[in-house]
C-alpha cells in the first residue's frame, strides 16, 4: 500500500533523472560487463538503500521522536535532523567534485532524506523507504557505461529540482 500510495513521485522523478542522465553523459565510452553493472549497480544500491534506510529511518528517527516527544514538532525535528546527516552523509561520496556539485548533492540528498522520512512516518513501514531509496538510487546506472566521474550540468539541475520537489511532497505528506 505504502508504495502504491506514496512512491509514484519517487518513480516519476527516477525516470526523469535517469533519462537526463543517460542523454547528458552520451556517448557511453565504456562497456561494462553485465556483473560489473549487476555487482556496481543493482547490489551496491540495495545494500546502500538498506544500510542507510535501516540506520537513519528505522533507528535515528525513530530514536529522535522519542527525544522530542513532549514536543508537538517531534516527528519534524526527527526528520529534518536525519536528513540533515543523510545531506551531509554525502559529501564524501562528491569529495574531488566541483563545489557546486557538492552543494547540488547535499541539498538534493537532505532532501530526499526529507521525502523517505515522510514517508516512513505515514507507513511506519521501513520497507517503503528502503525500496524507494533503491528506486532513486538506479538514476546513477548511467555511470557505468560512461568514463566520466562528472555531473553534467543539466543533470545536475534536473536531479536538484526533482529531489527538491520529491522533499516538498514529503512535507505536504506531514500535514495530512
Amino acid at each position: 500500500m505504502g508504495l502504491k500510495r506514496y512512491g509514484l513521485p519517487a518513480f516519476i522523478a527516477t525516470l526523469i533523472v535517469t533519462l537526463v542522465f543517460c542523454i547528458s553523459l552520451t556517448p557511453f565510452d565504456n562497456q561494462p560487463t553485465f556483473w560489473r553493472v549487476l555487482i556496481e549497480g543493482i547490489v551496491y544500491y540495495v545494500g546502500v538503500a538498506l544500510v542507510e534506510e535501516v540506520y537513519l529511518r528505522g533507528l535515528l528517527q525513530n530514536l529522535l521522536e522519542d527525544c522530542f516527544e513532549n514536543s508537538q514538532n517531534a516527528v519534524l525535528y526527527a526528520i529534518l535532523i536525519t536528513s540533515f546527516l543523510f545531506g551531509f552523509g554525502h559529501v564524501f561520496g562528491a569529495l574531488g567534485q566541483p563545489l557546486g556539485t557538492i552543494i547540488c548533492k547535499t541539498v538534493w540528498a537532505m532532501a530526499l532524506g526529507v521525502y523517505l522520512g515522510s514517508v516512513y512516518v505515514k507507513t511506519r513501514n521501513l520497507w517503503v523507504p528502503i525500496v524507494l531509496h533503491f528506486v532513486i538510487d538506479l538514476c546513477g546506472i548511467p555511470f557505468c557505461f560512461s568514463t566520466s566521474n562528472q555531473y553534467p550540468q543539466i543533470a545536475l539541475v534536473t536531479s536538484l529540482v526533482a529531489y527538491v520537489l520529491l522533499g516538498i511532497y514529503g512535507l505536504s505528506l506531514l500535514k495530512n
